[in-house]
């Protein structure tokens, strides 16, 4: 295979255009054309194995990329290597022979860290299989996404990090291959992938959300569901107090039949005009689960986008304007939802990974989030409303919900979790509007946790007190992965040490 490609000292800017860096090298990464998956992960593995020791021995930091997707500086490194792994993106499929006894590889995927959401969503369906769940847009890398906790609104799912059950990292001591306790492949199949098995529940559950302080990943093993599809409600409604109500208590049958249809929802997401929430329409987006029926044809896409980028034009037009900022928001919330699917109308159904949207980079967009304990919902609702108001507002509210992720830095850590964005211009007045609902929750003693791929005004002592018994968990597993201090520092940034994880 070739080697990686150099491109030498140059300013990278992220996707979104939020964040950049000086960089001493961008390295990319070629990929193997072996047919068998096991050669071409020995072969990718062995060609980062030599950038990290190469990096280790002129003390050169390195973090891995993926689309460069988070608005956030979580994979900004000035003055070191970014190592891109978009060309690095085949799908395997898996067999009987290469799993642990007792383990179904019918649902399983082998799945190269460059693979976007899209690529593993086509792959999966081509093998009769689904993701469960995903965020909104489908251009980010699948590790990069479960890297920083990325999530749906799957009522019965946590974050897309929950469809990893093995993982290949490498570091600059060797190439390993992480797994909880209870096998999951063969060693045969490690060992023929150039990998070194390390079985350690801890460190399994820090890889998966790792923000890149756990090595550098290079492959999954993911599971997936029989390929199934979902019918879409997308609408605008008026919502009530006795709605918040509804969706704080987990009564989505209750809310979806109030809504949208008289059954369980797979999925449900309501954007608020947060200027005037009861009297304004909010946006309503409801999935229900179908049988796959493969005379359905793909809908041209998206089948149903959240409009996010007629939101941001609008949202920039309007940033800095006061005066009947309420009724400028529903005019941009009405061009998100142009077209509704309501009960009636004709039905939209298609397959999980027609779900997503390809998205246009949000460069004057802010993004922020919080996730809290469903349970905490009605509670915090008005007095989040009115702080987000008091520091000026932005464009919208939405409220997500999910079960709790996988991974120890996992930020849906509560049992049942709202998550509640908070997206608008790109201001000094969106910044303080989310720092005000920061204060308001932390006044009303409400626990919560933030994003790791948006802004979130986060520190070190900040992260080990949201996270707690889990963060010190955290950093003894990563010092089981990479006891040798050295190899740790390589993986090392401003933005890591100031969050307290390298």
């Amino acid at each position: 295979m070739p080697a990686p490609h150099r491109h030498g000292a140059l300013r990278w800017t992220n996707y979104h255009g939020t964040e950049s860096a000086d960089l001493a090298d961008l390295v990319e990464l070629t990929n193997s054309t072996a047919e068998s998956g096991r050669d071409a992960l020995r072969e990718v593995a062995r060609d980062v194995l030599a950038l990290l020791q190469q990096a280790r021995a002129a003390g050169i930091h390195v973090r891995p990329l993926g689309s460069g997707w988070s608005p956030s500086p979580i994979c900004i490194v000035d003055g070191g290597w970014l190592v891109e792994t978009r060309r690095i993106n085949r799908c395997f499929r898996l067999d009987s022979d290469d799993v642990a006894s007792g383990v179904d590889a019918s649902r399983l995927m082998l799945v190269q860290a460059g693979a976007t959401v899209d690529e593993v969503n086509d792959s999966a369906e081509e093998m009769g299989l689904s993701l469960v769940t995903g965020g909104a847009s489908n251009g980010q890398t699948l590790a990069g996404a479960a890297a920083t906790g990325t999530h749906g609104s799957v009522l019965s799912a946590g974050g897309i990090q929950d469809h990893i059950r093995a993982l290949q990292v490498v570091t600059p001591s060797g190439i390993f291959w992480v797994e909880p306790q209870q096998p999951l492949m063969t060693p045969g199949f490690a060992a023929d992938a150039g990998s070194t098995i390390l079985r350690d529940d801890d460190v399994f559950a820090a890889c998966v959300v790792a923000v890149g302080a756990m090595g550098f990943v290079t492959a999954m093993v993911i599971a997936c569901e029989p390929i199934y599809m979902v019918r879409n409600i997308q609408k605008r409604a008026r919502l009530t107090r006795e709605h918040v109500t509804r969706l704080a208590d987990g009564d989505f049958r209750g809310f979806s039949r109030e809504l949208g249809l008289d059954e369980d929802p797979y999925f449900a997401q309501v954007i608020l005009n947060p200027f005037d929430p009861f009297d304004k329409d909010a946006l309503l987006r409801l999935l229900y689960r179908r049988a796959f029926d493969p005379a359905i044809p793909p809908p041209p896409r998206p089948l149903a986008g959240a409009g996010y980028d007629a939101l941001t034009l609008i949202g920039k037009a309007m940033a800095g304007f006061d005066l009947f900022r309420a009724d400028v928001l529903q005019l941009a919330m009405r061009a998100g939802y142009a077209v509704q699917r309501d009960v009636d109308d004709p039905e939209a159904v298609a397959t999980w990974g027609n779900t997503t949207e390809p998205h246009n980079p949000i460069a004057n967009l802010f993004n922020g989030s919080v996730t809290m304990a469903r349970a905490d919902l009605e509670r915090a609702f008005d007095p989040l409303i009115e702080a987000f108001l008091s520091g000026g507002g932005g464009t919208v509210v939405t409220l997500r919900f999910m079960k709790r992720a996988a991974g120890l830095l996992a930020p849906a850590r509560f049992g049942e979790n709202v998550v509640i964005d908070f997206d608008g211009p790109r201001s000094d007045v969106s910044h303080r509007s989310y720092r005000a609902v920061v204060a308001r929750l932390d006044a009303l003693g409400i626990r919560f946790t933030r994003h790791w791929g948006k802004t979130n005004d986060l520190d070190a002592a900040r992260v080990a007190h949201d996270y707690g018994a889990d963060y010190h968990r955290f950093r003894a597993a990563q010092r089981r992965m990479m006891p040798d201090p050295g190899d740790l520092a390589v993986f090392g940034s401003d933005c890591l040490t100031h969050l307290g994880l390298i």
